[in-house]
């Protein structure tokens, strides 16, 4: 008999009844901060406990008073997509003092406060363990002062500290993403985006400035995003005699036809002697070797400010709702831990151990051991760097590899912003390990018509920030057609195939398996790289284009809901897309606040919609104004958008009035997200990389014969790894009919959406993070790292 899965029965027992939580933003303040603590406040309240805010950080601590004041379910509304911290944040230097840490333990002891949530950086995660260490000597202090009683300390006896890392640096070691870290890439690649218009029209050179003391993630990764010709950042200083080699990219650039250079430093940026390299110093560079008309731009504070992206408000939301859990379950004796996310997993890591291993990465650039500073910083960023090593210097002809391999790239199914950044990804990479490159028009209808050319490094200049499909794209099956496609494959001599796209794309690699039988030319290395606004992709659980369209949602219901602002009360019903996938409806709902997500995958009928709208209606009677409902396309058949926004209408009149709005093919459109560019660019140059590998096994006495289950895969991110799946094993994982997974991660965050929605539901914790080791925690083969 099956043993019980404990952790998930201990929810239903997990209680916050008699335990009081305090959550505290600290240092610099980053966007989707608000979205933390809204998450911290309602989980908590949702278990029963009393949750404090702490405002203006450490110092309304210190401070006490009115500074430390009792949260309610009601006071988190309406700040998801609020950036900075509503409750404030300050630097704190009577925290640093013994003195400033018995006043705060003070204020907290009167409250009976012995739970913190501490959401900063490094020194901020730092002063909370430093705090926690003190606490029974701060308390016997307390006593003997006489400020509070002797059985004060037993009660109080143990200070629990969880931490998330808040920082647009993306600069603590042990987590893949910090708060605040994406939303500062869409401020950046939106100001290069634009900046690239008017360079183009000048042909001018610009120098981008971002953030990133002694971290480059935001420089590093912002110029992989848009493909800019040079970066500069401190944990890699460039090579002695970088000056003439930077010049002398930009002019090889030039003479191939492109009006523009792009150049980013990061503001910690230093040569290898410890001298710090500055914009200016770059643009004087630029002007008096090159004499190019050149600009800077310093972006500065602009990269924390504005509205949280979707994937801060998911990171942040189920971030908050982890730190509840974890200090629930805490006790005497556990660590002081961080909450992070490694892939889309959730980990728990002890903090001291993540803090040490921050700091050993600036002692390492201290101490100019840079190639162990950039390890240090974890596989992503390292990966990151090496991609863009690749993808931004191109190698002399002479030092090329000669494979004479022929090698054919195509998106098929519709377009998803990213297909053009994996694209260029892959010619780039292909072209750097020496076989020629071809691109295929119009997906396999293209193909069977002959639309084949070669493609060049250059031809995928700029490629990166593009939306929709510069191929172009079809959702032809290659089935009717493969007759001819064989023959366009020996005509052209197509050693492999890349196919970039959606589910078509899936069933086309099927497809083409099974005329293996017929056709030797099918008989090469084949891989298919995901790219689909629906998430629906059996073995990955992401796609390319899927945070796009996250964040085009989740922009545009922000837009509705302030549309209600200052009116009677309202409730918007949104239909997404995503065909029998409901990824984008239950994301989009957790990353705007949805009161409801209706998805195929969770059936529902019509006592559900009524009880969602008696909940809705109550709630708007005693707090909300505004309502939000999301409804995926193929959720059901019979209750249609139509049909529920006419029974929302009916049942809410009196108390709010409904509007509908069907989001259709924008979705689809608009410049690809920097998740997006980053994912597509790092997957397909992965894919590139093992087509190579296929293509060295599989050739044999003159020729490339690949027959094998495992020639023929598809690439995708599996929890926390990157993993190649024969598309055959991945037949059983399928429900065709529907087009989906038979299992999807993200219904997990479902009951999370309810929870902070207000709707009583059980919480499966099972898949909750574990107190693992920093060193340990990653893969070997883990650059998942949320595909950035």
């Amino acid at each position: 008999m099956a043993q019980p899965d404990t952790k998930k029965i201990f929810f239903e027992n997990l209680s916050g009844a008699g335990k009081a939580i305090a959550v505290l933003t600290s240092g610099g303040d980053a966007q989707g901060m608000n979205a933390a603590v809204r998450a911290v406040v309602r989980m908590g309240t949702y278990v029963g406990a009393k949750v404090y805010f702490i405002r203006e950080g450490y110092q309304g601590m210190v401070d006490g008073g009115e500074n430390i004041i009792e949260a309610t379910w009601e006071s988190v509304s309406s700040m998801l997509q609020v950036g900075g911290t509503v409750i404030g944040s300050a630097r704190c230097k009577d925290f640093r003092t013994h003195e400033g840490r018995l006043k705060a333990a003070l204020n907290l002891v009167k409250l009976g406060i012995t739970n913190l949530c501490v959401i900063g950086g490094d020194g901020s995660l730092t002063g909370a363990n430093l705090f926690r260490e003190e606490w029974s000597g701060l308390l016997a202090e307390l006593v003997e002062q006489g400020s509070i009683e002797r059985q004060s300390v037993e009660t109080y006896s143990a200070l629990h500290i969880v931490g998330m890392v808040g920082s647009i640096d993306n600069d603590f070691c042990g987590t893949d993403m910090t708060i605040g870290t994406d939303s500062a890439l869409h401020r950046i690649i939106e100001v290069v985006d634009a900046i690239m218009t008017t360079a183009q029209s000048h042909q001018r050179t610009f120098v981008l400035e971002v953030m990133g003391r002694h971290c480059g993630y935001l420089a590093l990764v912002s110029a992989l995003a848009c493909g800019a010709d040079w970066v500069l950042i401190p944990e890699m200083p460039p090579e002695d005699g970088w000056e003439e080699k930077m010049c002398q990219k930009l002019s090889a650039t030039r003479s191939r036809g492109t009006r523009l250079n792009i150049i980013i430093v990061a503001e910690g940026a230093i040569d290898r002697h410890g001298k710090p390299i500055t914009s200016s110093i770059v643009k004087d560079l630029v002007v008096k070797c090159l004499g190019f008309d050149t600009r800077v731009t310093i972006l500065g504070h602009v990269q924390r400010g504005g509205t949280p992206s979707a994937f801060d408000r998911i990171l942040a939301s189920r971030m908050g709702v982890e730190a509840v859990l974890a200090l629930l379950e805490t006790t005497a004796n556990t660590p002081a831990c961080v909450v992070s996310l490694s892939g889309n997993q959730s980990v728990r890591l002890p903090l001291m151990e993540c803090v040490q291993m921050t700091q050993e990465v600036q002692k390492a650039m201290d101490e100019k051991k840079f190639e162990e500073a950039v390890k240090l910083r974890g596989r992503s960023f390292e990966n990151n760097l090496k991609t863009y090593k690749l993808l931004a210097h191109r190698k002399p002809e002479s030092e090329l590899p000669i494979s004479n391999f022929n090698v054919a790239v195509l998106n098929v199914g519709a377009p998803a912003a990213g297909m053009n950044a994996a694209v260029r990804s892959a010619v780039r990479v292909g072209i750097s390990e020496g076989h020629k490159m071809f691109a295929v028009s119009d997906g396999f209808e293209g193909f069977y018509k002959g639309q084949i050319k070669e493609i060049k490094w250059a031809d995928v200049g700029g490629w990166t920030g593009q939306g929709g499909s510069l191929l172009g794209t079809k959702r032809t099956l290659p089935a009717k057609h493969v007759g001819k496609i064989a023959e366009q494959m020996r005509t052209h001599n197509i050693n492999a195939l890349l196919v970039i796209g959606g589910f078509e794309a899936f069933l086309s690699l099927l497809e083409l398996l099974t005329a293996r039988g017929k056709y030797e030319e099918f008989c090469v290395p084949m891989i298919m790289v995901p790219a689909t606004v629906s998430n629906n992709i059996p073995g990955s659980d992401l796609s390319i284009g899927a945070d796009t369209a996250l964040n085009a949602i989740t922009t545009t219901c922000d837009r509705i809901k302030q549309s209600a602002s200052g009116t009677k009360r309202r409730v918007f019903i949104i239909e997404t897309m995503g065909g029998y996938c409901g990824y984008l409806a239950t994301v989009a709902g957790l990353a705007a606040g949805a009161d409801a997500a209706y998805i195929y995958e969770e059936p529902f009928d019509i006592r559900d919609l009524q009880a969602n709208v008696e909940h809705l209606t109550e709630k708007m009677k005693t707090s909300i104004q505004r309502g939000l409902v999301l409804r995926n396309e193929n959720s059901n058949e019979n209750y249609t958008t139509d049909f529920i926004y006419q029974l929302y209408s009916e049942e809410g009149k009196g108390v709010f009035d409904c509007r509908k709005n069907v989001l259709g093919h924008m979705q689809q459109g608009g410049a690809p997200s920097p998740f997006d560019r980053n994912f597509g660019t790092k997957i397909s140059a992965k894919a590139m990389q093992w087509v190579t590998k296929k293509l060295v096994e599989t050739f044999r006495q003159g020729r490339v014969f690949a027959n094998t289950e495992d020639s023929c895969c598809l690439l995708g991110m599996r929890r926390r790894a990157l993993v190649f799946q024969p598309v055959v094993q991945l037949k059983g994982e399928t429900d065709f009919i529907h087009r989906i997974p038979k299992e999807q991660w993200w219904l997990k965050l479902r009951p999370l959406m309810k929870i902070l929605a207000k709707y009583k539901t059980s919480y499966d914790v099972s898949d909750s993070g574990q107190l693992e080791h920093v060193v340990h925690h990653r893969p070997k083969d883990s650059d998942a790292s949320a595909a950035m």
